[in-house]
């Protein structure tokens, strides 16, 4: 790529336009959930059973839809994936904040799964493309990732306020309604210039990279190790998302914690901010970037048995804060990283579409097995459950260290 002062300028405003919106979707996203996750224990009143339930069909709809949105956004157009996203996205979180009756919930939750599909990958295939700078994209998602973070924070303090003064399910609704005007920002500020649709025989060409996807992934074996962790710490970490409110209020939150879910929140992505600030100039180098997924699987593991087992709510808040601030952050950004540096061009955004397929198995297997412990041991046995799927990560992750990287790409 040129470095002419045009060029350059390009490049720093596409990272920009990408941090803000990465930071705005994280503003939304999370505060939205904040709401949620008590929303669906206070007033739907949901079961532990029924809370990973819900995150096991949600995992469902997505695992199905996955490869089909991302082939799409191969194929037709990363941007105009993003904004169909924001659609389904902003729809979902308004229609959960106006349900409480169980099948309901199942329903828009399995629509947000929906929404994801368009999403999850186009947004690195977008600006790894655009960019063209492959030294520098590393950087860039881990840039990206402490957007997340502080929109998070942000959107935590913003819609604990706001909830504190309006009833949950307004709040949720707002938020919603916000996710769909932020499609507007994708429509008009994204731009696409070096992306090429397929020909006009578009089915012919989505099977085309469908396949060239799958030879890559197939013949990579770094690629497929990540995906394996994949699949057992996102089923670990969506069932532990679900759960640990409920074991919060077990041990001694009040039945009103808005604030204190708030207060929670913000400090583990203070943490998870640090934690990203700490590995950022390493992602590079593999040996550093498997020694520090290894260290997070580490800290999940312990974390979520010393919730499982804490006595009280200052303890458990401790456990979370290891969990969400180091274990989650980390090995999200990490594998992120690792499958981008082995992808190519063409077929990025499907690549991206198998590892979040993995992730979502890892939500239907796994969290229906730990929704099954929670069910007929109860929820303490249910989160040791999540902290052995970490702690058999952390002895896959190693596995790593031996694995081939670029020599593995098909020719």
């Amino acid at each position: 790529m040129s470095n002419s002062p045009n060029s350059v300028t390009r490049a720093q405003d596409l990272v920009v336009v990408f941090l803000r919106w990465t930071w705005a979707r994280a503003v939304l996203h999370n505060g939205w959930w904040l709401v949620t996750s008590v929303y669906l224990v206070v007033d739907a009143q949901l079961t532990a059973a029924q809370l990973v339930f819900v995150g096991t069909a949600q995992g469902i709809t997505a695992l199905v839809c996955e490869i089909p949105a991302g082939v799409l956004a191969d194929t037709l157009s990363r941007k105009w994936s993003l904004v169909v996203s924001h659609v389904l996205m902003g729809t979902a979180m308004m229609a959960t904040g106006l349900v409480t009756e169980f099948w309901a919930v199942v329903g828009t939750q399995m629509l947000w799964g929906l929404s994801w599909t368009f999403a999850s990958g186009a947004d690195v295939a977008w600006v790894t493309d655009e960019l063209a700078r492959p030294e520098k994209i590393s950087g860039v998602l881990v840039r990206s990732g402490r957007a997340q973070l502080t929109g998070a924070a942000a959107g935590l303090i913003g819609f604990g306020v706001l909830a504190s003064f309006l009833d949950r399910g307004t709040a949720m609704v707002l938020a919603g309604a916000a996710m769909l005007l932020l499609g507007l920002y994708v429509v008009f500020r994204f731009r696409e210039e070096r992306f090429v649709p397929a020909p006009v025989r578009r089915w012919s060409a989505s099977w085309s990279i469908l396949k060239r996807g799958s030879a890559l992934v197939r013949h990579n074996r770094a690629i497929l190790l990540v995906f394996a962790a994949t699949f057992l710490v996102n089923g670990a970490s969506d069932a532990f998302a679900r759960l640990h409110p409920q074991r919060l209020f077990d041990i001694g939150f009040p039945p009103e914690p808005l604030i204190l879910f708030t207060a929670l929140g913000i400090a583990a992505l203070l943490v998870g901010a640090l934690a990203l600030r700490m590995v950022e100039t390493r992602m590079n180098d593999v040996r550093a970037a498997q020694r520090g997924y290894a260290v997070a699987c580490v800290a999940g593991a312990v974390g979520l048995v010393a919730l499982a087992v804490a006595p009280e709510d200052v303890s458990g808040s401790a456990a979370v804060l290891l969990v969400a601030g180091v274990a989650l952050p980390l090995t999200r950004t990490i594998g992120t990283i690792w499958v981008n540096q082995q992808s190519t061009d063409d077929v990025r955004a499907t690549v991206h579409s198998f590892l979040a397929q993995a992730e979502y198995a890892g939500e239907i297997v796994c969290g229906a097995a730990v929704a099954l412990l929670a069910g007929a041991a109860g929820l303490p046995y249910a989160l040791v459950g999540c902290g052995a799927l970490f702690a058999v990560t952390t002895l896959l992750i190693r596995q790593l260290g031996t694995s081939r990287t670029d020599s593995d790409r098909p020719a």
